[in-house]
């Protein structure tokens, strides 16, 4: 009972601005075996509930495993909440609480990056939540801003006019889409008469005439003691944490019964939820029909659910495991591996209200949607009429089962997890009576409630047919020089100014002792990191192999991708579907995939799994066959994916961005065509393997329970035959010159609402002495979209982009420096100034010390954050190793943030930041470069 990704909506604030999945499988084929039900108790043992004198539910637990806390702020009020008119604006609110309160009016962000806080926020249909994880010290700061902005946010004309532009800015991104499109469609057609079937983001003509008055009276009514739940997880003594949080939060009055002219928790569909029960008689509808321009064809069908609290919501979520749970699963095997469709997912969204059950399926070139439709119904009857195998209900309940433990190794999912049961069940303690009843599901509960739920006649199904299903992104243009330049950013946020509203830390946090890996190397040259962490019952695998798309060249672009998505097709014990279930039946996972220097490896199960792990990443290292019908199978999927990629402004613009800064012999210019991936032989394949597959060129980390002797065994004995003859392949990467003068590309794609511009130029390498000046650079001018100078100037002040960013790809070799940003295109031009005329600024006047010093601690604060995630430790350890840096670099890190000086960031700011020889990249719906430029 974990919200799903396509529930939420809010501030994602990572480099890439991504767009929300519209479907998640719930079970996300991480997890035990024997199916003995997994104890709750771990997820709620030494929870502490206590309710203040104003209503606030408080969940404390004490997790002493990292030095740090997460505080999370759960308001129970969504889209489910909002009637005609205003759809969106429990969304719109959740922006405008980091503009600002009465005592501190400031961007929020600015003063939880202040705090090294790794922050965000989400609306979905039932729930508005807000959470930080930080170091310990810094608990009651981050408690007293979630309570001032609980009663004190500033909610005035200047706030609401400037993100009300930022959120249409989203919306239209969201349009981008066509399985965002789809998915508004369906919900709408499925229910016609309820909140639900609203987007939970809104709409552009509601959130336009958003008033201020109407915005605050929801904030009066909903953002109350009473209607919310503070959860505090992680490394804090509970009672004098209660304190603080009575102390700050205690003394805010109750509001939402002051006559605010709109009834707590009142929701549109309380008096019609006749179309949500699967019994009501509704003649089949026509499926909706969406003809539009885009890539893929897809499809979803949307079947009504009862709410959380029904007792057949666990048989329900055990028939979406059996249906959609991995490559075993059976919508899997009937249209992924039959070549109908090139992917297939589902998810049961069971909410405060009947929620519903989505079913989502993206064709295979050249396939029907029609046919999909139709073996799609033909999986789901005999679901109905037959009862499931023992086999696939214990392999169901398995992965459900460990995807809970496997999906709370961080303290922040914890707090998630306590958050969302005792907001949308009303009991954090549900999760236990769930988990205990997944266990106890039979094979006839899954039939009936397949019989009960899956019924055709209450079945809302929709088909996106692509306009323009060639993938061709229409037409280009291509300028240098001139932009419009008269553009004057204000004065850089003054840290001095922000400091004094900023809440005092308690102490000074002892800096934490990660412990440091083991690092040894096999006879064959495997070289192992291995880090033991006994607190969970859990295995955390990373790996690189030197088989990246570095290694393609134009001729067989998509050569290495191919060769890492067919491993797992195959050995020569093994078939494709006998390697699942191995993995599948013990709810563990393992995945390859290839990227610009390497192919990274992941994995994860529980600890008494390590061994399938283990042996099965050998053997398909070792013993791939690379079967020809499933190559051909892949291919049609790469094909659906380059078509994807090239409907999208992101995906077409970092192509187009990557290809303007490297030159055409460079190996970090080629990107798959169709044309090359239809050239691709099962004996390219093979080759590849045989060549770059090699155990000198691999690098395994390995985090979690385990016994350090065994392991090392274990790994000499499964690892022992694989041998290489004669020396690795070694691609020797020239260096890049910046550009003359600055470049303008304009690609245009047809059909979307938002832009997407990439501005840069090569940039570092992650040795190159300047990296840590240079991170500490990128910190201050784009590292986070609402504390930035970029983020301060085009997002707050402007509202002209929802996210803008800027980083740098340092790996093994230089890659490159970048901007990303999404505008309306007519927005695009004004945006660019104003970036262009931020970069002349910071090369023109530099930094000042109070900036440069609080990007230092941000940096450093936010470090020990990820370290408390165990799947974080074993990525940074492998990358660390990979990059050739030294085995101690994870303690260091923060030290070597620390010792750059403001002589050091001068030299960078001279040596990275190049206004005049910028690269930039629009794409998206229309001309965004001026005429004549």
């Amino acid at each position: 009972m974990k919200p799903r990704p396509y529930m939420l909506i809010g501030f994602f604030l990572s480099l890439l601005l991504t767009i929300v999945p519209l479907s998640g499988n719930f079970t996300n084929a991480a997890t035990p075996t024997a199916v003995t039900p997994v104890s709750a108790l771990s997820f709620t043992q030494g929870v502490q509930k206590t309710v203040l004198d104003n209503g606030l539910t408080v969940l404390t637990k004490e997790v002493h495993t990292a030095p740090v806390v997460s505080v999370q702020v759960w308001y129970k009020v969504g889209s489910r909440n909002e009637v005609k008119g205003e759809n969106g604006i429990s969304h719109q609110l959740e922006h405008l609480m980091f503009k600002g309160t009465n005592d501190r009016p400031v961007q929020f962000g600015r003063l939880f990056s202040a705090l090294g806080s790794q922050f965000n926020a989400f609306t979905s249909y039932d729930e508005t939540a807000y959470f930080g994880t930080v170091q310990r010290d810094k608990l009651e700061a981050l408690l007293t801003l979630e309570a001032d902005r609980m009663e004190n946010s500033l909610v005035g004309p200047e706030q609401l006019t400037s993100e009300k532009r930022v959120v249409i800015s989203e919306l239209q991104g969201y349009e981008n889409s066509p399985g965002y499109r789809l998915s508004r469609a369906v919900m709408r057609a499925a229910f016609p008469n309820r909140a639900y079937g609203l987007s939970v983001g809104g709409t552009k003509a509601d959130v336009e005439k958003f008033t201020v008055e109407q915005v605050r009276n929801y904030y009066q009514t909903y953002y109350s003691p009473e209607n919310a739940t503070l959860v505090i997880t992680g490394d804090f003594a509970t009672e004098p944490a209660l304190k603080v949080v009575k102390e700050t939060f205690g003394k805010l009055s109750q509001r939402a019964k002051t006559g605010t002219g709109r009834a707590l928790n009142n929701s549109s569909a309380s008096s019609s939820l006749a179309d949500a029960s699967p019994s009501t008689p509704v003649a089949k509808k026509a499926p909706i029909v969406l003809k539009q321009p885009g890539s893929a064809a897809l499809l979803q069908a949307v079947y009504p659910l009862p709410d959380i609290k029904h007792p057949d919501v666990p048989a329900i979520d055990v028939m979406d495991a059996i249906l959609t749970g991995g490559r075993s699963s059976r919508l899997y095997q009937a249209l992924v591996e039959s070549g109908l469709a090139s992917s297939v997912s589902g998810g049961a969204a069971e909410l405060i209200e009947p929620g519903w059950y989505e079913i989502d399926a993206t064709a295979a070139p050249g396939q029907e949607l029609g046919k999909i439709a139709q073996v799609l119904q033909e999986s789901l009857v005999k679901l109905q009429q037959q009862p499931v195998t023992p086999e696939e209900l214990n392999r169901a309940k398995t992965q459900m089962q460990a995807s809970y433990i496997l999906g709370n190794q961080d303290i922040t999912s914890q707090a998630n997890q306590l958050g969302y049961n005792q907001t949308i069940a009303g009991d954090y303690r549900f999760i236990e009576k769930y988990l205990a009843a997944i266990a106890k599901v039979t094979p006839a509960q899954v039939q009936q409630a397949a019989k009960t739920y899956l019924n055709p006649a209450k079945q809302t199904i929709g088909f996106f047919e692509p306009t323009q299903p060639d993938g061709k992104p229409g037409t280009s243009s291509a300028g240098s020089g001139r932009t419009v330049e008269n553009f004057s950013p204000g004065k850089p946020v003054d840290p001095a100014e922000l400091a004094k509203y900023l809440p005092p830390a308690t102490s000074a946090t002892d800096s934490n002792k990660q412990s440091l890996p083991e690092e040894f190397t096999l006879n064959n040259g495997v070289k192992v990191l291995l880090l033991s962490d006994r607190n969970l019952p859990t295995i955390n695998l990373s790996g690189q192999i030197d088989a990246g798309t570095e290694f393609d060249g134009n001729q067989k672009a998509g050569l290495a991708n191919l060769t890492a998505n067919n491993l797992m097709n195959g050995t020569q014990t093994k078939n494709a579907l006998t390697l699942a279930k191995t993995l599948e039946d013990k709810g563990a996972d393992l995945s390859f995939s290839a990227s610009r220097e390497g192919v990274n490896v992941s994995g994860q199960g529980l600890s008494a799994n390590l061994p399938i792990l283990i042996q099965t990443l050998a053997d398909v290292l070792e013993n791939a066959t690379f079967p020809a019908d499933q190559l051909e199978l892949s291919r049609q999927r790469a094909l659906t994916n380059l078509k994807v990629q090239l409907d999208d402004p992101k995906g077409l613009g970092r192509q187009v961005f990557q290809q303007a800064i490297y030159p055409e012999n460079h190996p970090f210019h080629s990107f798959p065509k169709a044309e090359s991936l239809k050239s691709i032989t099962r004996d390219d394949l093979l080759g590849f393997y045989q060549t770059h597959y090699r155990p000198d060129t691999t690098t395994i980390a390995l985090v979690g329970d385990f016994d350090p002797v065994k392991v090392k065994a274990l790994l000499n004995q499964v690892f022992g035959k694989w041998q290489a003859t004669g020396k690795p392949p070694i691609l020797k990467v020239p260096s890049v010159p910046l550009p003359q003068t600055l470049t303008r590309l304009n690609k245009v794609i047809p059909g979307k609402a938002e832009a997407v511009t990439y501005i840069g130029y090569s940039g570092i390498s992650r040795k190159d002495p300047r990296y840590y000046a240079a991170l500490v650079l990128n910190q201050i001018l784009g590292g986070d979209t609402l504390s930035s100078r970029l983020g301060t100037e085009v997002r707050d002040r402007q509202g002209l982009t929802y996210g803008i960013y800027s980083g740098f790809a340092a790996g093994i070799n230089p890659g490159p420096f970048l901007i990303q940003m999404q505008t309306a295109p007519g927005d695009a031009q004004k945006a660019i100034a104003s970036t262009l005329a931020l970069l002349k600024q910071l090369r023109e006047q530099g930094v000042t010390e109070a900036e440069f010093n609080t990007a230092k601690r941000s940096i450093t604060n936010s470090y020990p954050v990820d370290l408390a995630n165990p799947s974080n430790v074993s990525s940074i350890i492998l990358d660390n190793a990979v990059l050739g840096l030294s085995r101690s670099e994870i303690q260091e890190f923060p030290q070597r943030i620390q010792a750059v000086t403001m002589v050091d960031m001068q030299q960078a700011i001279e040596d990275l930041i190049k206004p005049e020889n910028l690269v930039i990249v629009t794409t998206g719906p229309g001309e965004t470069v001026p005429k004549g430029g």
